[in-house]
C-alpha cells in the first residue's frame, strides 16, 4: 500500500515537470514583421555579422603584418651583415694603426744607443753622468714625439719611485704617473705590450683632452716602464670616414668594458653600459630608450672591440609603406565585410527573431500562437515544426486538466485518514519516551558515580607515587647537601692558597719594577755613549776633509762610525720605549692585584657562610623525609576504603544500564510507529499540495 502511494505521487510530479518543461512557446498575436531584438549582441544574425566581419578583417591584417614583419626582418638581416663587415674592416684598419705604435715601442728596444743609455742610468753613481744620460734619453724620446704629432708624451717610468723619471711632457705630474694602476698590468706583461684604455684627463689627469697609451717593461739594469701616450685624435681621424647610416654611433671598447673612443668625448674613459655584442653575430640593444642593431669587430692586436650601433627605426623606415597599404586594404575589407554581414542579418536574423518572440509568448501560457513564415530552407522547416509542437502541447494540457481534478479529490480523503492515525501513534510514543528517559537518567548517574570512584582511586595512587618520589628526592637533596658541605670545605682551602699566591705575585712584581728602573739607567748611559760617538765621528769627518785626498779613507771610516752610532741611538730608543711600556704594564698589574686582594678576602668569607647554609639545609631535609613517610601510610589506608566503594558502584551501574536498554528498545519501536504515521501525513499533504499546484499551473494555459 505504501509503495503504491509513492508511485502515484512520483507519477504526478513527473507529469508536472513535463508540463513545465514543454510549455516554452510565446504569444505574439497579429503582425510580427516589426519585431525588435531585446539585446542585439545575443542574436544569431549579429553573431554571424561579427564572425564574417572579424574573419575578413583578421585575414587582411595578418597578411599585412606578415608582409611588414618579413620585409623588416630581411632588411635588418642585410643591414646587420653589412654593418658586421664594415665594423670588421674598420677594426682591421684600427689594428694596423695600433700595430704601428707597438712597432714604435719596439724600436726603442732595438736601439742599441737607447738601451745603452738606459743601462748606464741604472748603474751610474755620479750625479753629472746621471744627468747627462737622462738628457740623452730625453732627446731620443723627443725625437720620436717631434716626428709624429699623434704622440702626447713618451715617458720612462721607474719601477722604483726613487729612481730617475724621464718624460717629454714638461708639466707631467710625476706622482700621478708613478701611482697609476695600469703599471701593475704592464709589469705582469714582462716585456709584452699592454694597451691602456682611454683616460679622460690624460696619463697624469691634467690633460685637456683624452689620451690612450701603450706600455712595455724594460729590464736593463734597473726596471723601467716605457709608456707612449697617444692623442685620441689618432683614432678620431681614422674613424671620421666610418658612417653606418643616419642616427648611428660607433664605439671602441676595451676588454675591461671602458669606452676607448665614442661620438661624445665626455663619455671616453667611462664604462660602456649598452651591452657588448659578439663578433660573430649582431644583436639588438636599447640605447636611451631606442632599439639599435649592434655589431662588433675585433681589433686583434689588443682584443678591443669596435662596436657600431644603427637605430632599428632607420633601417625599417622603407617598410612603413607596406604598413600604410595594409591599413588601407583593411578599411576596404571592413566595408565589404559589413555589407555581407547586413545581408546575413536580414535573411537569417529577422526570421529567427520572430520565432524567438513566438516562443516567449508560449512560455507565458498562450498556446494559440502560430508562425506565418513560409520558406523552403531550414528556417521554414523550423517554423512548421513549431506549429505542430504547439498543436500537440494544446491536446496534452486538456487531458492533464481532467486528471489533476481526480488526483485532488483523492488527496483530500487520504489526508484526513492520515491525521487520525498520526494522533494515536504520537500519544503512545510520548508515554514510552518518558519511561526510557527515567531509566537512562538512572544509568547515567550510576556511571558518573563509578567514574568518580575510579578517579578517586587514580588520584590516591598518584598521591602515593608522588609521596614515594618526594621521599627519594628529599634523600637525594640531603645527600647533595652533604656533598656540597664537603665541596665548600675544599673550596675554602683552595681559596686560601689563591690568596697566598696573589700576595707572592705582588711581591715579585714590585721586584720586577725595581729591575726595569735599573735597565732604564743603563739605557741612559748607552744613549750618552752613542751621542759622544756621533760627535767624535763628526770631528773625524771634519779633520779628514781638511786633510784632502789623503783623508778620504779616514772619512769613509768616520762616516761608517757615525752611521753605527745613529743605529745604536735608534736601537737604544726602541729598547727604552719597550722598557717604558713594560714598566707601565707592571704598574697596571700591581694596581689590579692590589684591587683583587680585598675581593679574594670577601670571597673566602662568602664561601664560609655558604657552608653553614648547607649544614642547616641538611638538618631540615631529614625532618621533612620523616613527615613524608607518615603521610604516605595514611594515604594507603584511604586506598583500601576507595576499592570497596568502587565495587558497590559498579553493581549499581550494571543494573541501571540493563533497565535503560530495555526502555530504549520499547521507545524505539514507538518512535518508529510515530515516524511512519508522520510520513503518511506528510505524503498526504504533499499529494494535496501537488494537486493544487498542478491545477494552478494548468490554469495559465489558454486553449480554444
Amino acid at each position: 500500500m505504501k509503495k503504491s502511494f509513492r508511485e502515484r505521487v512520483d507519477s504526478i510530479n513527473w507529469k508536472k515537470g513535463a508540463e513545465s518543461v514543454s510549455v516554452f512557446s510565446k504569444k505574439v498575436g497579429g503582425q510580427l514583421k516589426g519585431t525588435k531584438l531585446e539585446n542585439p549582441i545575443r542574436s544569431v544574425g549579429m553573431k554571424l555579422f561579427l564572425l564574417i566581419f572579424c574573419s575578413i578583417l583578421a585575414c587582411v591584417l595578418c597578411l599585412g603584418w606578415f608582409s611588414y614583419s618579413k620585409s623588416s626582418s630581411i632588411i635588418k638581416q642585410k643591414v646587420a651583415d653589412a654593418t658586421t663587415q664594415t665594423t670588421a674592416q674598420t677594426a682591421g684598419k684600427m689594428s694596423l694603426l695600433l700595430e704601428g705604435y707597438e712597432r714604435a715601442s719596439l724600436q726603442f728596444i732595438t736601439d742599441s744607443d737607447f738601451m745603452g743609455y738606459l743601462s748606464t742610468l741604472g748603474v751610474t753613481k755620479d750625479d753629472y753622468e746621471l744627468f747627462d744620460t737622462a738628457r740623452k734619453l730625453n732627446d731620443k724620446l723627443n725625437a720620436v714625439v717631434m716626428a709624429d704629432s699623434s704622440y702626447e708624451t713618451i715617458s720612462l717610468v721607474p719601477k722604483n719611485p726613487s729612481d730617475q723619471f724621464i718624460t717629454t711632457g714638461s708639466s707631467t705630474n710625476k706622482d700621478a704617473v708613478l701611482n697609476a694602476p695600469f703599471l701593475a698590468k704592464i709589469d705582469e706583461g714582462n716585456g709584452r705590450a699592454y694597451w691602456v684604455p682611454t683616460m679622460a684627463k690624460g696619463l697624469d689627469g691634467s690633460r685637456n683632452e683624452p689620451t690612450f697609451a701603450v706600455g712595455r717593461k724594460l729590464s736593463q739594469g734597473k726596471e723601467y716602464y716605457l709608456i707612449l701616450e697617444i692623442k685620441i685624435k689618432a683614432i678620431s681621424d681614422q674613424m671620421a670616414g666610418v658612417d653606418l647610416g643616419e642616427g648611428s654611433s660607433t664605439y671602441i671598447v676595451s676588454e675591461e668594458g671602458s669606452i676607448v673612443y665614442g661620438p661624445d668625448t665626455e663619455t671616453m674613459g667611462s664604462s660602456y653600459s649598452y651591452g657588448i655584442p659578439s663578433v660573430e653575430e649582431a644583436s639588438t640593444v636599447s640605447i636611451e630608450g631606442t632599439d639599435n642593431l649592434s655589431a662588433a669587430g675585433l681589433i686583434e692586436i689588443n682584443d678591443w672591440k669596435l662596436i657600431g650601433n644603427i637605430p632599428v627605426s632607420y633601417m625599417v623606415k622603407d617598410a612603413k609603406q607596406i604598413s600604410t597599404l595594409t591599413w588601407i586594404i583593411s578599411l576596404v575589407a571592413a566595408l565589404i565585410a559589413a555589407g555581407i554581414g547586413l545581408i546575413v542579418m536580414l535573411t537569417v536574423g529577422r526570421p529567427l527573431a520572430q520565432l524567438r518572440t513566438l516562443m516567449n509568448e508560449g512560455e507565458k501560457g498562450n498556446l494559440t500562437v502560430r508562425s506565418n513564415i513560409r520558406k523552403k530552407d531550414e528556417i521554414g522547416q523550423l517554423s512548421d515544426s513549431f506549429n505542430r509542437m504547439m498543436e500537440e502541447i494544446t491536446g496534452l494540457v486538456r487531458q492533464t486538466n481532467a486528471s489533476a481534478q481526480e488526483v485532488l479529490e483523492t488527496a483530500v480523503a487520504l489526508t484526513e485518514s492520515s491525521r487520525k492515525t498520526a494522533g494515536a501513534a504520537k500519544e503512545i510514543a510520548v508515554a514510552t519516551e518518558e519511561i526510557a528517559n527515567g531509566a537512562t537518567n538512572l544509568a547515567v548517574e550510576s556511571e558518573k558515580g563509578t567514574d568518580l570512584t575510579i578517579q578517586i582511586g587514580s588520584q590516591v595512587q598518584s598521591v602515593i607515587s608522588s609521596n614515594v618520589q618526594m621521599g627519594q628526592s628529599a634523600g637525594e637533596v640531603e645527600e647533595a647537601s652533604r656533598k656540597g658541605s664537603e665541596y665548600m670545605g675544599t673550596l675554602i682551602q683552595k681559596t686560601g692558597q689563591t690568596e697566598d699566591m696573589t700576595r707572592s705575585m705582588v711581591d715579585k712584581v714590585d721586584k720586577l719594577k725595581e729591575s726595569t728602573s735599573s735597565i732604564r739607567k743603563i739605557l741612559d748611559v748607552l744613549g750618552n755613549v752613542s751621542k759622544q760617538t756621533n760627535i767624535l765621528s763628526l770631528n773625524a769627518t771634519i779633520e779628514a776633509a781638511r786633510a784632502g785626498t789623503a783623508g778620504k779613507g779616514f772619512m769613509v771610516v768616520a762616516d761608517e762610525i757615525r752611521k753605527l752610532a745613529d743605529q745604536s741611538r735608534q736601537s737604544i730608543g726602541v729598547v727604552g720605549e719597550i722598557v717604558e711600556k713594560i714598566q707601565r704594564e707592571i704598574d697596571e698589574t700591581v694596581s689590579v692585584l692590589s684591587e683583587a686582594y680585598p675581593i679574594f678576602q670577601e670571597q673566602i668569607e662568602s664561601v664560609r657562610e655558604a657552608n653553614q647554609i648547607f649544614y642547616v639545609v641538611q638538618d631540615n631535609m631529614t625532618d621533612f623525609v620523616q613527615r613524608l613517610e607518615n603521610a604516605t601510610e595514611s594515604v594507603r589506608n584511604l586506598e583500601g576504603a576507595q576499592t570497596t566503594l568502587s565495587l558497590a558502584m559498579s553493581n549499581v551501574s550494571a543494573v541501571a544500564q540493563e533497565s535503560s536498554a530495555t526502555s530504549e528498545q520499547v521507545a524505539s519501536l514507538s518512535n518508529e510507529q510515530l515516524n511512519i504515521s508522520d510520513g503518511l501525513v506528510q505524503l498526504s499533504n504533499r499529494l494535496e499540495a501537488v494537486s493544487g499546484k498542478l491545477k494552478e499551473a494548468l490554469s495559465r494555459f489558454t486553449v480554444v
